[in-house]
Parts: C-alpha cells; structure tokens; sequence
C-alpha cells in the first residue's frame, strides 16, 4: 500500500455501514460452506418440534440447498420478521440466553443465509388454511402449498460475492461436508427421521429409532462391536454413549463425536478428558473412537461463545473434566472377556509421551525397586485356590467361572494357548503379566519420582506462559525430579532431572511437562508421570519371552487377568490375548462344508 492509499485511509471520517454489508459480514462468521447452510437450517427445523426433516442438495449443494420439515411453521404475519437479523422466537432476555435450550438463538441464520443467496421461505402453520411463500429477494408473499411445516429453499449461494465462492472446494468434498453434517444431527436426535437427497438421489436415509439402533446406523456395526456402552451420572452432569476398544482406534480422530445438550461441539476440556483417560491402553498416537452425550443444566454452559456454536465454555470446567475422565476410565476398566457374560463394554487412549517406558521393553535403566519382583513367577502371581476339573457341568458354567479358560500349552516361549467355552484363547505372556504387576504397584500407592542434581543447570529460552506454569507449579515440578526456576523474565533453568530418565532431552521433556501442568491438573500430571515409571518398573518385572512356564503358573496368570482392570491391553497399548472361537476354527478346516 503506497503512502498516499494510507494517509487517504487515515482520514477517512467514521460512519455506519450499509445495511447490505453489515449482513453480508454476519454471514462471512454463520454461512462458510453449504455444510454450514444445512447445519442452521436442520437446527432450526428442530427447534420446531420437526419429526421428519428432507435435506435436498445439487452440486454439492453449491447450487441449491432445500431443507423441508414438518414442525409447527411460521405465522404468516412473522414469515417477514424470520428473515431479518437477530429476529427470533428463541430468546427474549439476558437470562433466556443465559441457558439457552434450542439449537438456534441468535435469530441471524436465515438473514445472513439470505444475504449470499437467493432464499424463498414457504410455511404452514397448523391452524391456516394453506401455506405462504415469501422471496427474500423481492419482499414478494403469496399464497402456496404445503403441508405443514417449513421448507427453506437456497440457490446459487454465494452468487453475490464471488470471491468467497471461489473458496469452495470440489462438488464431492462440499457433498461429503453436508453428509457429515447431517450425521451429526441424526446422532443427537434419534427420534426424527433424515433423508438426504443429491442431483435427485437418495443418499441417505435415517429412520426414527432407539438411539443404540440410531448409533448403529450412523456409525455402523463396526463400531458397535469394538466398543463399550457408557453411562453416568454425577450432580447435574449425566454422560451416554460408547467409546471405543483401544484395538480399533484409528490412524485419525476422524470418528470422535461429542455433543452438549444435543449440540455437536468441539470441546479441548472435554478432548483432554477422555485422550487422559485413555492413558496406558492406546499404542503409539492413535485416536480412540467415540460417541458421547453430555446432558446438563443449559444455566452451567455457555453456548454463545463462538460464531458457528461449534464451542461452549463450561461454568465448572474442572468438575466436567473429572466427571468426564472418571466415566471413561471406569467403561475402560472393565476387562473385555466381561462382554460374554453381559456386562458394559469400553476402551482407552494415550499417556503422557514425556514419561512413556520404551515399546521395545528394553531392560536398560531398570529401577532398584524391581528386586522385590524378581521372585518365582507362581510366587509373584500369588497363590490360588485349587482350580476345578474341567469343564463344569455345561459350558455357560465354564465361561462364567474362568473366562479365559484353562491353560493348555506353551508356543514359541511367548504365548500362552488356553481353552474356554468359546474356543482358542490366545495369550501374550509377557504383555499380559506386565499389566498385572503394573495394576498391583498402582495400587500399592505409586513410587516416588527421585531427582538428580545436574552439576551444571540447563537453561533455555521460555514463553510468558511456560515462565508462568514454572513459577505456580514448583511443588509439582520438584514431585516430579524436576527443579525448573526462572533464570530471567524469558529463560527458565533446570537444576535438576527424574532419575529413572537420565537420557531423556531435558529441555524437550520439561517443555512437555510444562505444557501439561498448564491445561491440567497439577495433581494428575503427577500421578500419571508416577504411573509411567510404575509402567518402567513393571516391564521390566515381569516375566520375559522364552520363559518356560508350567501350567500352573500359566492358570494363576489367567486368573490373575481375569480380576485385573484394563488387562486387555499392555502398558504400552498392545493387545494381551485375542479369541479364536470354534466357528472360526471350523471355518478354517472347511467343517461343515
């Protein structure tokens, strides 16, 4: 910009903006693709009491966007007051939006849509003899027909600012976008019918059912069957749905679906919950899967935080975190031979990776306190009441009593081979035994973190925010054998390092744990660098592959993991035992063919 565009700038007197611009900037925050067309325009048909809701697309919707329901519709007197900004039914006062309880609230969708559209509004009330239709564009209102309810007809958006238009992406990429919003609509509201129709084709179609059926639906089999149902309760906070088996997370969080109050949203408090929750179970960074429902009171949220309500700011953050965290933990817990015998299913995610123990297991490092492990396996696995003939009466009697079995061999001095009621249990002796020992030291209360002083402190260069989290979490810091004190308003030194770590980079490890203790309990970030050296302690305690077992060392560590929590995965996230039933044993040798 040359001097003389900005001095021409700076004297530019102030003045209001043209109605027109004032609405087309409003719709820059609510309309950004036609996904956010179909969001508002659902939201609204739901705020209606709609029981059925058609959304018609073509080209992606970039060309036309028709959304029909059959709620209650608008009076023909207010079909002109719906289409302009921040006119609505929804709110009346500072308190009705202070616990707003409808999707909608800001009365400004249909105008801002509106005004990067051509834009007809038709509805019916139930007590009019026929509908109106009115042409935003023109003002014009006349008589049509239609049951009742509303329909929202949308062409050509963007026509009037082709820049923005031009930042549309490929016809299959908005349709993708619009089928995903119409998803997350169909999961927080099972009892309402969606179709979804592009270029006059059916693309889908959502019945009305209970909402483990509507989950299945949306999300498919797949999903139902590796993962576990979850339900809470804690003061005015309740939390349903399912989270996934830490065996099926996935390479992205591309299957993770939070909703408040029946709003989808994205929530970092909420995220961090559940990925904390998932700590010990989940391999390398993989994402869980989840689908999750947070009911509570519409006074202790705040839904009108950001411009598409895609964010909410809790009164109590911390008390929802913990809820949320302790909700998740407990379905993870659950062992999953629980599912044959009918009880909930779950599954976890990713510990913090600045106090991981090391995949390969390495038996570098190793702290003195394994000495106390390194008794005879039967001695360690504690002794067990003499087990039953096998099998009991009838086979649900075996399952119910040992549901991994009983030990039947030993492959490759890794695996422990065991029959039950089902079929071929398959067991990683090593991975399963480390969970064991590591669930026992978890419960003996944790071990202290020893520091090492350094002869010479390591400094480096700091944030205000990095400065600031050293500065009101000292305590924790020192907890965790780390000494860290500004060295200056933008330097930090540390003075010493967790002993069990000696080759850990200090600076990228107090980085991580400064981050941490930021956006977390300093508490928690404690207890999960304790529980990460535990994981250290208790894989290099236990017992190692070649290893020849007897079978009654392989029966105590059976048992053992049948009434350990989370014995389903290793400390690092590894599976421990998988299940080969007889059906897919007979379909392997062609039997009954």
């Amino acid at each position: 910009m040359t001097q003389a565009l900005i001095d021409a700038a700076t004297r530019r007197p102030i003045r209001e903006l043209p109605g027109e611009l004032i609405s087309q900037i409003a719709a820059g925050e609510v309309v950004e693709r036609p996904a956010s067309v179909v969001r508002e325009l659902v939201d609204n048909a739901l705020d209606a009491v709609a029981s059925r809701i058609v959304v018609r697309l073509r080209a992606g919707g970039v060309r036309a966007i028709t959304v029909e329901d059959d709620g209650h519709g608008i009076a023909p007197t207010e079909l002109a007051l719906a289409l302009q900004r921040h006119a609505t039914s929804k709110i009346a006062s500072l308190d009705d939006l202070e616990q707003v309880a409808t999707m909608g609230f800001r009365g400004e969708a249909l105008a801002a849509i509106a005004s990067v559209s051509e834009l007809t509004l038709t509805s019916r009330t139930g007590e009019a003899a026929h509908a109106q239709q009115l042409h935003a564009g023109s003002g014009e209102l006349g008589p049509a027909a239609r049951a009742r309810g509303t329909t929202v007809d949308v062409q050509e958006l963007f026509f009037n600012t082709p820049a923005r238009r031009k930042f549309l992406k490929s016809e299959a990429t908005e349709l993708a976008h619009c089928i995903e919003a119409l998803r997350r609509h169909a999961l927080a509201r099972p009892d309402v019918e969606f179709m979804l129709w592009h270029d006059g084709r059916l693309i889908q179609h959502w019945r009305a059912a209970p909402p483990e059926q509507r989950l299945r639906d949306v999300l498919g089999s797949d999903f139902i069957a590796t993962s576990r149902v979850l339900a809470s309760e804690a003061g005015p906070l309740a939390l349903h749905g399912r989270v996934g088996l830490p065996d099926a997370a996935r390479a992205r969080a591309d299957l993770q679906y939070l909703f408040v109050n029946g709003r989808h949203v994205r929530d970092r408090l909420v995220s961090h919950a559940v990925r904390t929750a998932y700590d010990d179970v989940l391999h390398g960074q993989r994402q869980p899967a989840y689908a999750l429902f947070l009911r509570i009171a519409p006074s202790l949220v705040d839904v009108n935080v950001h411009p598409g309500k895609v964010e909410v700011r809790f009164r109590d953050g911390r008390a929802v975190h913990q809820a949320v965290l302790h909700a998740v933990e407990a379905a993870l817990a659950l062992p999953r031979h629980t599912d044959r015998t009918g009880a909930a299913v779950s599954s976890a995610a990713p510990s913090a990776p600045w106090l991981h123990a090391s995949p390969e297991c390495t038996a570098a490092h190793a702290p003195s306190a394994q000495a106390s492990l390194a008794l005879p396996l039967a001695t360690r696995l504690q002794a067990f009441e003499p087990l039953p003939a096998w099998p009991p009466a009838d086979a649900a009697g075996a399952a119910a009593q040992w549901p991994l079995g009983r030990a039947l061999a030993q492959l490759g001095g890794v695996y422990v081979l065991a029959e039950n009621a089902h079929g071929l249990v398959i067991v990683d002796m090593h991975a399963a035994h480390e969970r064991v020992v590591y669930e026992r030291l978890k419960q003996r209360g944790g071990a202290a973190l020893q520091a090492q002083p350094l002869l010479v402190p390591v400094s480096f260069a700091a944030s205000p925010t990095e400065i600031a989290t050293a500065q009101s979490a000292t305590a924790a810091l020192l907890e965790l054998g780390l000494d860290v004190a500004p060295l200056s308003p933008q330097t930090l030194a540390v003075r010493s390092r967790p002993a069990a770590l000696p080759d850990a980079d200090l600076v990228e490890l107090t980085r991580a744990v400064l981050a941490d203790l930021e956006q977390t309990d300093s508490s928690r970030v404690v207890q999960r660098a304790r529980d990460d050296l535990l994981a250290t302690m208790a894989c290099h305690g236990a017992v190692r592959a070649n290893r020849r077992l007897t079978i009654e060392e392989m029966n105590a560590l059976l048992r053992q993991m049948e009434t350990t929590d989370r014995a389903d995965q290793c400390n690092h996230g590894r599976p421990t035992w998988r299940q080969v039933t007889l059906k897919e044993l007979d379909a392997l040798f062609l039997r009954g063919r």
